[in-house]
């Protein structure tokens, strides 16, 4: 079974590492879903009690998806989903944070995933025309009422981290970090451990390319990564050269290279949990047994020398998404 962690300080204990379930209705190719039900009951099954999801992915069908999966169980379970984009005949048309739009958001988050209360609750993208003190008083006031009981953010950058918290406390950041991406060690890490924030990182295996087996040529249709910079041309074979580090080193320990990305994440502090995606219980399975891994001192040098921060070629998201971003 996998160990627990605590995000932040107001008593949220999830598993080691969570699942990232976005992958289960949309961005990855075709989903099957009785295989992906099967995949959630089997993660509960390992100790990984932690799932993540959003109103956006689908747009809503993610959610729903959940809610039937853990009809009956949801005791066993700690959920995680976002609100914060504008939805418009099924596409995203913008951010929106205001605090109706949001207590909106919840109630039918709650109806999707047939539930009464989110265990965590993350603005997904920060909405510049909103102000993050209001959206953190918003969150409050679910909390009150018993709908929400943590608040997260995802993506922000360290002045709307700051100002949240003084509000509302954050008890967990959600954003990309990994071995592929290492843009959080500067101020975001420090910043959190500061302040006594966790933090969730998606993408923890590179979208799949620190596993070492993913061509660009062999995606999906439907799969968005055949858009995604990092895995175009020239950019995919200077990523593949460097992700054959890790791949060497792991081949070295004799475990698989995503397992090793994700052992490398959870060396670096317990209040880390990332949230791998997959819609198959063999890759599930493989994930969590990184759980297990100890690293020396000289493997964590040689891991954080071989993709060191900027190493990557092309930028991690296309220019709609990277405007987004709060930096």
């Amino acid at each position: 079974m996998l160990p627990t962690r605590q995000l932040g300080t107001q008593g949220l204990t999830v598993s080691a590492i969570g699942l990232g379930c976005m992958g289960m209705s949309q961005s990855y190719g075709p989903a099957n879903e009785r295989d992906c039900i099967a995949t959630l009951h089997r993660a509960i099954a390992e100790g990984c009690t932690f799932f993540d999801t959003a109103e956006v992915y689908g747009p809503y069908s993610n959610e729903e998806l959940l809610g039937r999966a853990f009809k009956g169980r949801r005791h066993e379970v700690t959920l995680a989903t976002k609100f914060g984009f504008r939805i418009e005949s099924g596409r995203i048309t913008g951010t929106d944070s205001r605090p109706d739009h949001i207590r909106a958001a919840v109630d039918a988050s709650l109806r999707r995933l047939q539930t009464d209360h989110i265990d965590l609750l993350y603005q997904h993208r920060v909405d510049r025309a909103i102000a993050i003190e209001d959206v953190a008083d918003a969150v409050a006031g679910l909390v009150q009422a018993g709908k929400v009981r943590y608040f997260g953010l995802s993506e922000a950058g360290p002045r709307t981290i700051r100002r949240a918290h003084k509000v509302h406390p954050v008890s967990a950041l959600q954003s990309e970090y990994s071995l592929w991406e290492r843009n959080l060690e500067a101020e975001i890490v420090p910043l959190l451990k500061e302040l006594g924030i966790g933090l969730v990182p998606f993408s923890p295996l590179g979208r799949g390319f620190l596993t070492g087996a993913v061509r660009a040529e062999n995606l999906p249709e439907g799969d968005y990564r055949k858009q995604d910079p990092r895995f175009q041309g020239e950019n995919f074979d200077r990523n593949m050269q460097a992700a054959g580090v890790v791949r060497d080193l792991a081949a070295k320990k004799g475990v698989k290279p995503g397992q090793l990305a994700l052992a490398w994440l959870l060396a670096k502090g317990d209040f880390i949990v990332p949230i791998p995606g997959t819609k198959r219980p063999d890759y599930l399975v493989e994930n969590l047994a990184a759980a297990a891994i100890q690293l020396s001192a000289d493997d964590r040098l040689a891991l954080d020398a071989a993709l060191p921060p900027g190493s990557i070629a092309g930028e991690r998201y296309g220019e709609m998404h990277l405007a987004m971003l709060d930096r």
